[in-house]
């Protein structure tokens, strides 16, 4: 029996496949998902569980940051924050149609992450803090430190937002030096590790609106009447929002000036006095 088609016929060619927006915004959700099962599921392990400490907490946000790089990377380049997203529109020209879009994915992926972790732990929690109150209500969204006041924890927020954009910008230009073997996603995760052990004691380094409002909102929705609050009855639920976006535009802002603008060409020959990286 003959087939119709020649042995030796070209094979098809295959469309090249172009994400789009919905499934951009996939890959958004299941990034900052990943994210935020990994950053907030750690905590909830500590306070809950009883299981670990200050360095598991700050080594699995940065793990968490990796993974959900590396899901949504090839998709969307990973933004997985409101504020590196914000940034991205303004200085490296990122499609400001697509901004909304965005940040809508990554707190919905925040949220839903939030709630899978409330189920999970919901024993724990409800052992440790039946009344769901501050005792517990830091697993899910930051609070500002012991003695720190709001302002201070506001401007800790640009800073180390700041700094993770700036170096995130630093990392990711091919002008520049950037990580080779696809191991950006792990540089990026150890900057979050940094900015942990060095900025966390003040804020909690949420550094990322989606990452703190996604998760306080799903605690208010389940059962935590005082998450937009800190302990001093003050609303708080806004400082991690405006403050890293600010921090992100000042972040990107300084690597613009300071760095970007002087970068030599990639086909420019080896500065004088650089430290080589390759053979």
């Amino acid at each position: 029996m003959s087939h119709s088609s020649s042995s030796g016929a070209a094979p098809a060619r295959a469309v090249p496949r172009t994400p789009t927006l919905t499934g951009e915004m996939l890959a958004e959700f299941a990034g900052t998902a990943i994210l935020i099962l990994f950053g907030v599921g750690v905590v909830a392990q500590v306070v809950a569980g009883k299981n670990g400490g200050d360095d598991s907490i700050h080594w699995a946000w940065g793990l968490g940051v990796t993974f959900g790089i590396y899901v949504a990377g090839r998709t969307t380049g990973a933004h997985l924050n409101p504020a590196v997203t914000v940034a991205l529109a303004v200085f490296q020209g990122f499609s400001w149609k697509k901004v909304l879009p965005y940040v809508v994915a990554q707190f919905a992926g925040a949220f839903v992450a939030a709630l899978l972790i409330r189920w999970v732990y919901a024993d724990a929690i409800d052992a440790l803090d039946p009344g769901h109150t501050y005792t517990s209500q830091g697993i899910f969204s930051t609070l500002p430190g012991a003695n720190v006041s709001i302002g201070t924890a506001f401007l800790d927020q640009v800073v180390g937002t700041a700094i993770l954009v700036f170096l995130i910008f630093a990392i990711s230009q091919t002008k520049a030096m950037p990580p080779g073997a696809n191991l950006a996603p792990f540089i990026v995760g150890l900057v979050v590790v940094g900015i942990g052990m060095a900025w966390g004691s003040n804020a909690g380094y949420a550094i990322n609106p989606a990452r703190d409002f996604g998760p306080r909102l799903a605690s208010f929705v389940t059962g935590y009447s005082t998450a937009m609050r800190e302990p001093g009855g003050a609303f708080y639920f806004w400082v991690p929002i405006v403050a890293p976006m600010l921090g992100g535009l000042v972040g990107g802002g300084l690597y613009k000036v300071l760095v970007e603008r002087h970068l030599p060409d990639e086909a420019a020959a080896e500065p004088e006095g650089r430290v080589r990286t390759d053979d």
